[in-house]
């Protein structure tokens, strides 16, 4: 890309972007702003007001007791809770860098995430002791961990050494703190990739790049004030992208749930009514169980003011149409990955040169795509084979590639900066089209794309036709190895209470996007479906799993078993 400077500004450049920016500015203009928080299978209240006062304690304390300088990373084993909102301020406030710990990976690649970033304290919620004292034998640099529990110290018992406790340990310290000016280049928190293939490697997000990210989810989604933000997505993963900022920024009121279970979702649907949630974010497989609970609801609630902003995976036109027939509610479909920050593209609102060209039928089908690039993100889309960029016309398939203000431009100490990268973009891995609206779709994984008889199946909007069948909670399609045809789809999906579906009703599914030679040659009911770390389908051990059914085959019937 070509740059010139031109004359001087007179602007105030050199103000840096901070985090502590967007609590400070939403502690001067909504004090008494409500935040909520599940403890002890209780709902507490407190303000942003309350809050920073903890947070300027926990600055104090992190300085003067722990003696943490700028650059340190600082890890935080805890679920969606009110301390690790205090945290997500306070660390990166001082100019020392939040390192994200994902708990759903394993603990050889936590320990391997904790030594890498060579963390020197861990923050941990009582309820994750037994995490931490898994991989505490592995660390190599932390110097010690702060237990965060309501009980007191001596009613805590636990093999780690040394530790400290978050209450008695902030209590004693001043509510007043001078925040530094952060050059905002620092990186503000560290996430690593779940590691799906190969170690994790890590994402440091600067100041700058928070900032900037946090402004643009607040414009796109319209947040403001009277809004609630429900904080369902996890905190240690992606900052619950980006969610929980954006709500800062914009002074609504947030609810941090604690620990909970994605497919026991009738507690959350309940806290979301009682305080008249109106944003919150999650995966199909969350939303789904949510709209199968409210459907058994004596009264239908209006959730007309509500977006949900729905990631991970493609929302099958049935959740978004179900919620939005039945409540009134959005489902958001959107789109990003850790070393986005994440939010690259929205599928928010239809574009008005084509709003009135489109039937009811076409603009839900719209709706499934990954929908338009935020501002400030530039898309690629190149040929994986030759580098060459394709042509966008929502047919051609190529890699998606990126490259703007929050996209990583590197991963930290690591081998894969040059694989990783292409003409000073990002290669995301996912192969896609953009058409000549600028819709951005995605067709598969390249790594997931099957291949059969030299031609394309798009896994992804497979398993969304499957999802339309009413009787189907999860749909998964993988290519298997075939002797004649490469690779053939096998479809495994989990229905409601186990029932099985005669064949010749996904047949007719799927006669309508597909051809017949594109159908699965088998589909699968099972009871299970395995996923990652993320809550994504593991499609590479759901191959390695049946790599040999199709041995020998020439082509097989669907059938289901």
């Amino acid at each position: 890309m070509r740059m010139v400077k031109g004359s001087p500004s007179t602007s105030m450049d050199d103000y840096q972007l901070n985090t502590t920016t967007l609590i400070r500015h939403a502690v001067r203009n909504f004090p008494d702003q409500e935040l909520l928080y599940r403890c002890n299978n209780q709902l507490n209240r407190y303000t942003y007001k309350d809050a920073y006062q903890r947070m300027m304690k926990v600055a104090h304390f992190l300085e003067n007791q722990l003696d943490v300088k700028p650059g340190d990373k600082i890890g935080v084993l805890d679920w969606n809770s009110q301390r690790h909102f205090e945290l997500y301020f306070a660390i990166p406030g001082i100019g020392a860098t939040l390192l994200q710990m994902n708990l759903r990976i394993s603990p050889e690649d936590l320990s391997y995430v904790t030594n890498h970033s060579e963390a020197s304290y861990i923050f941990v919620d009582e309820s994750l002791l037994s995490v931490a004292e898994s991989i505490a034998p592995n660390l190599q640099t932390v110097k010690g961990f702060i237990v965060m529990s309501d009980k007191p110290l001596s009613e805590i018992k636990t093999s780690l050494s040394p530790i400290y406790h978050y209450e008695e340990s902030i209590k004693e310290q001043p509510a007043v703190y001078d925040w530094p000016i952060i050059e905002e280049t620092t990186a503000y928190s560290a996430c690593y990739t779940s590691g799906t293939t190969g170690r994790p490697k890590g994402v440091y997000y600067s100041h700058r790049n928070i900032y900037l990210h946090t402004m643009a989810g607040a414009a796109y989604f319209g947040v403001n004030s009277e809004d609630c933000l429900l904080v369902i997505v996890p905190m240690f993963h992606g900052q619950s992208w980006g969610l929980v900022h954006i709500a800062v920024m914009m002074g609504a009121k947030i609810i941090f749930p604690g620990r909970f279970q994605a497919e026991h979702t009738a507690p959350l649907v309940d806290l979301m009514l009682e305080e008249n949630v109106t944003i919150t974010g999650g995966s199909p497989a969350v939303f789904l169980p949510m709209l199968h609970y409210i459907r058994t609801l004596e009264k239908i609630p209006d959730l007309s003011k509500a977006r949900f902003l729905s990631g991970a995976s493609e929302p099958p036109v049935a959740l978004m149409r179900g919620f939005k027939e039945l409540t009134g509610a959005e489902i958001i479909h959107a789109y990003g990955a850790t070393e986005t920050t994440p939010l690259v593209a929205i599928n928010y609102q239809i574009t008005p040169s084509i709003r009135n060209k489109l039937t009811e039928e076409e603009t839900w089908d719209l709706r499934r795509k990954q929908g338009l690039p935020t501002t400030g993100i530039d898309f690629a889309l190149f040929d994986p084979a030759t580098g060459q960029e394709v042509p966008r016309d929502g047919k051609s398939v190529g890699e998606i590639c990126l490259r703007g203000p929050w996209i990583t431009g590197a991963y930290h100490n690591a081998s894969e900066n040059e694989s990783g990268f292409r003409n000073g973009y990002w290669r995301s891995g996912d192969a896609g089209t953009i058409d000549q609206n600028g819709y951005v779709k995605i067709v598969d994984r390249i790594k997931d794309v099957i291949k059969s008889g030299g031609e394309w199946i798009s896994s992804i909007d497979m398993e969304n036709t499957l999802m339309g069948h009413p009787d189907v909670l999860e749909a998964v399609v993988v290519g298997i190895p075939h002797p004649k045809w490469e690779e053939r789809p096998l479809a495994l999906i989990r229905t409601k209470d186990n029932k099985t579906i005669p064949g010749e009703q996904l047949e007719h599914l799927l006669y309508e996007h597909f051809a017949k030679w594109q159908f699965p040659d088998q589909i699968l009911i099972v009871s299970e479906i395995p996923k990652t770390s993320v809550g994504k389908f593991n499609k590479k051990d759901i191959v390695k799993q049946y790599e040999n059914l199709y041995s020998g085959a020439e082509s097989e019937e669907i059938a289901s078993s």
